[in-house]
C-alpha cells in the first residue's frame, strides 16, 4: 500500500482538525502517518508569534519527526496563516526536510480573515517545488468552516482529485 505523511502545526486546534479529516480521506488509499510539529521556543503571545512569522523566523522544533520523506508517496503540509505567512514551526520543518523529489504534495492552510492566505500558500508551494516535489495541490479552510464537515470533506476530495 502507498504511504502518506501529514505534517502540520496547530496553535488553536483548527489545523489539527483539518489534518485529521485529511487523514480520514487518505486512509482508504494510503497507509497514513500524521505528525504534529511542536515549537520548543513558542511565545504564549499570539501577536509575538505573528511578528515572528512575518519576519520569517524559524522555530526550534522537537526533532522526533521524519525529516526524510523519501519513503512516502504523498506528503501533506499544514499551517495556520499568520501575518501573511506560515507558522515558524513549519518553516523550520521545510528547511530541514528532504526527499521531496517527484512526490505528490498537498499544502493546506487554516485562516481567520483570509488576508495573506494566498501569499502563505504560494510560499509553501514554492519551497516544495524548489525541493523537487511533483504535483502540488492546495486547500485553504476558513476557521468558521472547519465545523462544516460535509463542506470540508468535499473541499478535501477536490484537492485530492487526480492524485
Amino acid at each position: 500500500m502507498k504511504k502518506a505523511l501529514i505534517v502540520f502545526y496547530t496553535y488553536s486546534g483548527n489545523t489539527e482538525k483539518v489534518a485529521q479529516m485529511l487523514a480520514d480521506e487518505l486512509s482508504a488509499r494510503y497507509e497514513t502517518d500524521t505528525v504534529r510539529l511542536e515549537a520548543l521556543d513558542e511565545s504564549g503571545s499570539f501577536l509575538k508569534q505573528c511578528v515572528r512569522a512575518f519576519r520569517k523566523k524559524p522555530a526550534h522544533i522537537k526533532e522526533n519527526v521524519p525529516f526524510d520523506v523519501s519513503a512516502y508517496d504523498m506528503i501533506a503540509l499544514g499551517t495556520p496563516v499568520w501575518a501573511f505567512g506560515m507558522a515558524p514551526a513549519l518553516r523550520t520543518y521545510l528547511q530541514k526536510s528532504r526527499g521531496f523529489a517527484g512526490k505528490r504534495a498537498v499544502c493546506f492552510t487554516t485562516y481567520g480573515s483570509g488576508a495573506g492566505k494566498q501569499k502563505c500558500i504560494n510560499e509553501v508551494v514554492e519551497v516544495l517545488k524548489d525541493k523537487g516535489a511533483g504535483r502540488v495541490s492546495t486547500l485553504s479552510v476558513q476557521q468558521g468552516d472547519i465545523s462544516k464537515k460535509e463542506i470540508l470533506a468535499a473541499q478535501l476530495r477536490e484537492s485530492l482529485v487526480n492524485e
